[in-house]
């Protein structure tokens, strides 16, 4: 197909409509959408072994190859792609000005409640509205403002990639799918002369209800929005501020003027409750999730306020995420991930939770496949993000300073004398030291731990090692 581009991408996100948009682009003759194509997890769709004749195993080891072939392959050709897909090719599509890059977006509230109800539901699409299932589903004001955060990230860094190499997106809001001249103005864009006749309607919308019937709990969804920006609500965020430090994971004190800023991974919640603790109040009360903004004015009403972070040494910080994340099934485990470490990785991780048989050996033989991957991820050689829990804490802190560097970085094991010196110097005299919380299961890190498994995570967190100077774990 002669045209001014070669291939297409779809920059969209779960329940965006995406689906919709790409079975309306597959009627047109000459024009192919290849589904998820650079999803980790699968290739295309769920249950397919290839895409372009590729399967996913040549896919992960050259994701190159598959542009190519969607480059190559008759007519115009494209596929969609999400925040979580395989960053490798982000270069590729970004920077050629002959790829046309399409932006779906939808109000995030609605994308957010639809995912909450075809993950309780099992339906993700609807081709028969006789089988559409209902479901009410809890709103986590939590869960939804990492929602909207890593949405926005991703927004603003494809806006920033299209100005700074001086391109131009076809934009489309959710509502748009079903404007026929709208999706005419998108195929004249692509440089076809095909057009639509009427709007593919074989998939269903699965929930036209208002968002306040869908929820359990909709008096928690005001205070929620109200704490975000709502100009980024719905649109393609050009109003929202280049970020990238995590501003709202920063957890302030209650009266204390002291702000922790959270290497992901760390002794979080240790040095939650110890700062709770300095006020007499729950870790869950104390300011946090706020934005650049709030943040900027809890500063300016605290004049001498006092920010620090905190390292752990990689060893038991890779460990720990292992246990957490990835050998356990329950609530917070990353089950995708898990399953594709198992399937892909052959890391040698149970089926199920860890029962009874659960030896160290075992143990052992399942984190050093983690500690594999992890190398390998950390290089950017494979197709799964790498993890906010996971990644080097020398990178996180470089994010810091898009906002503001902290006053302090201290390490895990000087806490005890580190944060009561701390509070001293802003007035605290009595803070207590922070208490230890048990991490290691089902087996300790202490029961494994020998040189090799040392050089094992120095292998993989070498920036780290030399950023922080750590030693061998133990070795004080």
């Amino acid at each position: 197909m002669s045209g001014p581009f070669d291939l297409f991408v779809v920059f969209a996100e779960m329940r965006t409509g995406s689906n919709f948009l790409e079975s309306n682009l597959n009627t047109l003759e000459g024009v192919a959408c290849h589904g998820e194509a650079f999803n980790p997890h699968f290739i295309g769709y769920p249950n397919r072994t290839d895409c372009l004749g590729l399967t996913q195993e040549e896919r992960d080891a050259d994701p190159s190859r598959l542009v190519q072939a969607v480059r190559e392959a008759p007519g115009l050709n494209g596929f969609r792609y999400f925040h979580d897909h395989d960053a490798r090719i982000l270069d590729a599509v970004m920077d050629d000005p002959r790829c046309a890059k399409i932006v779906l977006t939808r109000n995030p509230l609605d994308s957010y409640v639809s995912w909450k109800i075809a993950r309780e539901t099992g339906q993700w699409k609807l081709t028969d509205v006789h089988r559409r299932k209902e479901a009410r589903v809890r709103f986590d004001a939590s869960e939804f403002e990492a929602h909207v955060t890593a949405l926005q990230m991703f927004q603003v860094e494809i806006l920033r990639r299209l100005q700074v190499s001086g391109q131009t997106a076809f934009h489309l809001g959710y509502e748009d799918l079903n404007d026929l001249d709208v999706m005419n103005g998108l195929a004249r864009w692509l440089g076809t002369d095909q057009r639509f006749e009427r709007v593919d309607r074989s998939l269903k919308v699965q929930n036209p209800e208002p968002v306040e019937e869908k929820v359990t709990n909709p008096e928690e969804i005001g205070p929620a929005i109200a704490r975000l920006d709502r100009f980024s609500l719905g649109r393609t965020p050009n109003f929202e501020p280049r970020r990238g430090p995590a501003v709202p994971t920063y957890v302030a004190g209650a009266e204390v003027p002291l702000l922790y800023m959270p290497v992901r991974g760390g002794p979080e919640e240790e040095v939650r409750a110890w700062l709770a603790g300095l006020d007499g109040v729950d870790p869950g009360d104390l300011p946090s999730r706020m934005n650049q903004k709030a943040l900027r004015q809890w500063k300016r009403a605290r004049p001498g306020h006092r920010s620090f972070t905190v390292v752990r040494h990689p060893v038991p910080r890779a460990h720990d995420v292992f246990c957490r994340r990835i050998l356990s099934t329950g609530e917070g485990s990353y089950a995708a991930i898990r399953d594709t470490l198992r399937r892909q990785f052959k890391v040698l991780l149970p089926k199920d939770e860890p029962g009874e048989d659960w030896t160290p050996n075992r143990h052992r033989a399942a984190f050093e496949g983690f500690l594999d991957f992890l190398k390998a991820n950390l290089s950017g050689q494979t197709a799964i993000r790498v993890d906010g829990e996971w990644c080097t804490q020398a990178q996180t802190i470089q994010t810091f300073a898009d906002f503001a560097l902290p006053d302090h970085v201290f390490r895990e094991e000087e806490l005890g004398e580190a944060l009561p010196r701390l509070a001293r110097s802003v007035g605290r005299d009595d803070a207590g030291v922070p208490e230890s919380l048990p991490h290691d299961t089902p087996i300790s890190l202490a029961e494994i731990y020998d040189d090799r498994l040392e050089a094992r995570v120095a292998a993989a967190y070498q920036r780290d090692y030399l950023t922080f100077g750590f030693r061998e774990w133990g070795a004080g």
